[in-house]
């Protein structure tokens, strides 16, 4: 479960809510297509959860 989940941010962070928004630079995706590697933890994959329409992820 300490294997890394490969996020990149697929839609633009405008018309999100502000708690979309705060997870989303919480895990460091700031910018389209910006990429960013996390280890696969419940926190994480719960602000997955929230934002799962803006991002894909990969194993």
């Amino acid at each position: 479960m300490s294997a890394g989940l490969k996020i990149t941010l697929i839609k633009s962070q405008i018309g999100a809510t502000t708690a979309q928004k705060a997870v989303l630079n919480g895990m460091g995706l700031n910018k389209l297509n910006k990429t960013v590697v996390l280890k696969n933890t419940p926190e994480i994959v719960g602000m997955i959860a929230k934002v799962s329409h803006m991002v894909k992820v990969e194993e």
